[in-house]
């Protein structure tokens, strides 16, 4: 039976847009874009695990705000505490052990990335409150695709 593993996501927008990294190829989701996180390790608090995935990843520094949701998966073996954070510092330089690139993007271009993290697009739509691109725009009379 696999041990359940806990884990951290980092939300940090700047001027409307919101950081985004897409994976490295050697990682675990390789060339699917996320946001910045990663496990908890023992004894670490999630606040510190924000500012240190953060750091490793991206190489910037953040303060930790708040933690705004989380997610379980359907297996109950993943548990990810969103949090969003403020960008206090440093230089951003992707890692490459870990990340293939980042960029700064608007909400409604994340929720368009076709490698998006499922639990990445369920944060956009359910807390949020983003339409997926491929749900039906309602019509002039609210109703779905009609």
């Amino acid at each position: 039976m696999r041990p359940t593993k806990y884990g951290v996501v980092v939300v940090v927008e700047r001027e409307g847009r919101f950081l985004v990294i897409r994976r490295a190829a050697s990682v675990i989701a390789p060339n699917a874009w996320c946001f910045v996180g990663g496990a908890i390790e023992a004894g670490e608090s999630e606040a510190d695990a924000v500012v240190r995935e953060f750091r490793e990843e991206v190489g910037g520094q953040v303060r930790p705000l708040h933690r705004e949701w989380e997610h379980v998966s359907d297996d109950g073996r993943l548990h990810l505490a969103w949090w969003r954070a403020e960008l206090v510092g440093g230089e951003l330089r992707a890692n490459p052990h870990e990340v293939a690139e980042f960029r700064w993007c608007p909400l409604q271009e994340i929720v368009g990335l076709p490698d998006l993290l499922p639990s990445n697009r369920e944060y956009l739509t359910t807390v949020l409150g983003l339409a997926s691109p491929s749900a039906p725009s309602p019509d002039a009379s609210g109703t779905p695709g009609a």
